[in-house]
């Protein structure tokens, strides 16, 4: 997709849609009331027709005023003046490109309304990220359906400067689909080696890239990592990711660090059939994390960062991890393994103790598919944040708000500790089914040695199916690129 920025003046190009961003209470102010006057009240007669008030996500089509000099006119809503943000500009864009995406038409247009001026840029995010498609295996597809707007145009005051001022988003927009197409990948191209394979090519950002296989983890003392991929034949990988972006190159970094469970079967401990298809996408949060990455050095942040990515697969196999197996993690703790599908949290406790060790950084934060007891807790809209730490749990929700990408901060109970208390070994990587999530989430805790450190357990927003959110097609979400982004910008650059 092709974002411009042009003057309220430039001509119309051939085959191309006109869509009008108006204000809840507000739908004839502006543009919209000059066209009004223009086509004879055709979009008074319109709204007399449709209750069409400007509410957020309302789109009218203006059949009747093709005298604008386009081919096809819209008005969408944007909602209340007071609640315009950032992220309500980027809705009301997307929705505008959903509703002409398949037209026939090339070309959409966007004028936003006198308060929403300033952000034009975010206009153009937005639809750069509702136009994500993944469909590179299609072969036939009836041509009905298939997206035919290539271009958007956002009309801006100074359309130069909002192109200067676009390239950060850009650089969010060109990341956030990184992560996206890493979640869509089948699992069987997209494996351990594969997926650290297209994070090497990053460095072609400037990143610097360095893999880990399975000797070199084995010297390191990974048991708990190595344990959950000893039943694929596809090797383990552990990527380290590295920005450095400050001003001193010896500045201390932050710290990212993700699960990567390239297809989780569930290892001995299977998952039922129905709906095992989805768990190509449990490596999430380590797309999140390549993500974040992918942006900082698109946008040359001014900062020191590392992301740590721990990539398997966990088959059930003649050599796969057992339920009672006890392992010995890179921290010299031992691990009885009651359940092998809970092995995300296995795969962290290695990522997250050889990140603190080597790197020393301010804080880590760890991004995961981690349990499906939190989408019970929060549904389908939020992620669940847990933390040591007040004032990063602070700056993480700040961000996730001006972001648009729902966090809520939940407890870790240190009486909940005796769930995850083992006879046998210093601890088991499950506590049953009460407060999984927490449960869950005080095992990390075991590994991350006082340090700084936010746990968010995105399996609730990792993907959408279906979804409800204009800039998010139905799939992969890129869910926690644009926030840990945001907190970075704000909170962690010279």
């Amino acid at each position: 997709m092709d974002i411009e920025f042009v003057g309220a003046d430039a001509p119309f190009a051939e085959r191309s849609a006109l869509a009008l961003v108006v204000l809840e209470g507000e739908p004839l102010a502006g543009e919209a009331g000059a066209l009004d006057a223009r086509t004879g009240g055709a979009i008074s007669r319109a709204l007399g027709a449709a209750r069409f008030t400007g509410a957020k996500g309302q789109v009218l089509d203006l059949l009747g005023a093709a005298e604008a000099g386009a081919a096809r006119v819209l008005l969408v809503g944007a909602g209340k003046a007071e609640a315009l943000d950032d992220v309500a500009v980027e809705h009301a864009a997307a929705s505008a490109y959903n509703a002409v995406k398949t037209s026939g038409l090339e070309v959409l247009r966007l004028r936003l309304p006198e308060a929403a001026a300033s952000r034009a840029t975010r206009a153009g995010l937005g639809v750069r990220l509702a136009a994500y498609r993944f469909d590179r295996y299609r072969t036939k597809e009836p041509a009905e359906k298939k997206p035919t707007v290539t271009r958007a145009q956002i009309v801006a005051a100074d359309p130069d400067a909002a192109l200067s001022d676009f390239a950060p988003l850009a650089a969010l927009a060109d990341a956030i689909a990184f992560s996206r197409d890493l979640v869509s990948e089948p699992a069987n191209i997209l494996y351990p080696v594969e997926f650290a394979r297209r994070v090497k090519e990053l460095e072609r950002l400037g990143l610097e890239v360095e893999i880990l296989g399975e000797a070199e983890m084995t010297k390191l003392g990974m048991g708990s990592l190595l344990g959950v991929g000893q039943g694929s034949v596809r090797e383990s990988q552990l990527v380290v990711i590295r920005w450095n972006g400050a001003g001193d190159a010896n500045a201390q970094p932050v710290a990212f660090v993700g699960k990567g469970v390239c297809f989780d079967t569930g290892g001995i401990s299977i998952k039922p059939a129905d709906g095992m298809e989805d768990m190509k996408w449990d490596m999430g949060g380590a797309a999140a994390v390549a993500g974040l990455m992918h942006v900082l050095a698109g946008r040359k942040a001014k900062v020191n960062a590392v992301g740590i990515l721990g990539l398997v697969e966990n088959m059930p196999d003649g050599n796969a991890q057992r339920p009672g197996d006890i392992v010995t993690s890179m921290s010299g703790q031992t691990i009885e393994v009651i359940n092998t599908d809970a092995e995300g949290r296995l795969v962290l406790a290695d990522a997250l103790w050889y990140c603190q060790e080597r790197f020393k950084p301010k804080f880590m934060v760890d991004l995961a598919t981690l349990t499906g007891a939190i989408i019970i807790s929060l549904g389908n809209d939020f992620a669940g944040l847990f933390s040591n730490n007040d004032e990063l749990s602070n700056n993480l929700l700040a961000a996730a708000q001006a972001e648009g990408e729902g966090l809520w901060r939940m407890p870790l109970p240190g009486a909940y500790e005796k769930q995850i208390e083992s006879a046998a070994a210093d601890m088991k990587n499950t506590g049953g089914r009460p407060g999984g999530s927490i449960t869950a989430a005080l095992f990390l805790q075991r590994f991350v040695n006082g340090l700084p450190w936010a746990h968010l357990d995105i399996a609730s927003t990792a993907w959408k199916k279906p979804s409800t959110v204009p800039t998010i097609p139905e799939g992969a979400t890129g869910y926690g690129v644009r926030l840990l982004n945001r907190m970075v910008a704000d909170r962690y650059e010279a």
